[in-house]
């Protein structure tokens, strides 16, 4: 078992491996994970200058991100728990307690409740550790809902990063109301995080 500090970039590609058959076992809606984890990583991207992650976490982000709804495995009812179980007890996945408590926390807080030390899997977190979950959960809530139709109609993104907003402009060729509602509507922890309003709008292309 790898320790916090060995995943190294010659490992990514097992350990992602590992990662996307585990949420295929799980018979996630794989092309919709895929397509979130896409854009999930284009946040964390974009808003570099304002989060200064590494690239540690930035695997740790994407791998919560296909994993996000693998707890469909056992019904649509509280699957954002379901996951976290998964995440923390299966024996598919080769990362230790440490990071499978920080990719769990990023896939439980992708719908429902915010980060809040009453979980017991969050308060288990150091402080940065938990700072780390709440700025990358917020990534993944977003970019969720951008797919809320699991169409993969918002077919890219790109941030902007302004003194009192956070302007993000998505790629789409149809309307795509219902993506801005889920989007707005799971902004919230990203506005809190960056202590900016979250401005969304659609535009033909990037």
């Amino acid at each position: 078992m790898m320790s916090g500090q060995d995943i190294k970039s010659e490992d990514h590609s097992e350990i992602h491996s590992a990662v996307i058959e585990l949420a295929k076992t799980c018979e996630s809606e794989f092309i919709h994970v895929n397509h979130v984890a896409r854009l999930t990583m284009r946040l964390f991207d974009d808003l570099q200058s304002a989060h200064h992650l590494n690239k540690k976490d930035r695997f740790l982000l994407q791998s919560a991100a296909i994993l996000h709804d693998i707890g469909w495995v056992e019904g649509w009812r509280n699957h954002h728990k379901t996951s976290l179980r998964i995440i923390l007890e299966t024996q598919l996945l080769p990362f230790n307690h440490h990071d499978r408590l920080i990719i769990g926390s990023i896939a439980r807080y992708h719908r429902k409740a915010l980060p809040n030390m009453s979980h017991d899997h969050f308060a288990a977190l150091n402080m940065n550790d938990r700072k780390k979950v709440q700025i990358m959960s917020a990534f993944l809530r977003l970019a969720d809902g951008l797919d809320r139709t699991h169409q993969g109609r918002i077919k890219d993104l790109v941030c902007k990063l302004k003194k009192d907003k956070i302007v993000i402009s998505c790629a789409s060729a149809f309307p795509s109301v219902e993506e801005l509602e889920g989007g707005m509507e799971k902004s919230d922890l990203l506005s809190l995080m960056f202590d900016r309003e979250i401005k969304l709008k659609i535009v033909p292309s990037l």
